[in-house]
């Protein structure tokens, strides 16, 4: 049985319960060593085989689990933060399918939750964006033609950009051209959660600066939108006047 398990965004104690039991568990763990806090190799028990996918191809990868399978143990594929966001998880299902080997999916803390938790900040503040953005810059990955970042940057929602921070220059100049003003908020997120995590707090207009001025290439996080300003709207679900299944609306 292969898991697929979200490592969470990089603080050891993030991992879910189930993930880490599966750790402890399991006989052979290939993690995504770019991204992942070793630290929570720890987990693993002694003798278990571990393997880094950063030095490995897809293919690699599956006759790693394929020799597991053999052996009748359990594989743990850790990835980083939630393997549904840029975890290049699909193909690896598709390829455990056709060789009929079972699978399943451990969902993990995402890094733009532990960037938002690090910042002290909610993405859908009533009045100001009911909607949240979670892409990428084309770089040598494309992006679909529609999803081009000035056409997201049209909408003004929320916008968190995942393996960008090393292409701040275009960033900002992709963002300016949508709704987003040289005074938005904006900040970058470094190595959200980790020991090492960094917060550069700025604007649309200063991204390309801020990012040059930290040195920040990579692992970072760009969030964009003014969910990080200082204004917004009560929720009305806690005003005195709204009524609810649970809660009578206040006289006047």
């Amino acid at each position: 049985m292969v898991h697929f398990v979200g490592a969470g965004p990089g603080a050891v104690d993030l991992i879910t319960l189930r993930g880490e039991r599966l750790l402890r568990t399991c006989d052979t763990v290939i993690y995504a060593g770019s991204l992942v806090n070793p630290g929570l190799l720890l987990y693993c028990r002694e003798g278990c085989r571990v393997y880094n996918s950063a030095e490995m191809t897809l293919e690699q990868v599956i006759s790693v689990i394929k020799d597991a399978e053999a052996g009748g143990g359990s594989t743990v594929r850790l990835h980083t933060g939630d393997p549904a966001i840029f975890g290049a998880v699909r193909e690896q299902m598709d390829a455990l399918d056709r060789l009929n080997i079972p699978w399943d999916v451990t969902p993990g803390v995402s890094s733009f939750s532990g960037a938002a938790a690090s910042l002290g900040a909610e993405y859908t503040l009533p009045g100001v964006s009911q909607t949240v953005i979670l892409s990428r810059i084309a770089g040598r990955t494309p992006v679909p033609e529609n999803e081009s970042l000035s056409s997201l940057a049209s909408h003004g929602a929320s916008l968190v950009l995942f393996l960008s921070s090393g292409q701040l220059p275009s960033v900002q100049e992709e963002l300016l051209r949508g709704a987003y003003l040289a005074d938005t908020p904006a900040a970058i997120v470094y190595k959200a959660t980790w020991p090492e995590e960094k917060i550069i707090r700025c604007t649309v207009g200063t991204l390309r600066d801020a990012g040059e001025k930290n040195g920040i290439k990579k692992t970072a996080l760009v969030l964009v939108g003014d969910f990080l300003g200082e204004t917004y709207e009560r929720s009305r679900l806690y005003a005195p006047d709204f009524a609810t299944e649970y809660r009578k609306a206040a006289p006047e």
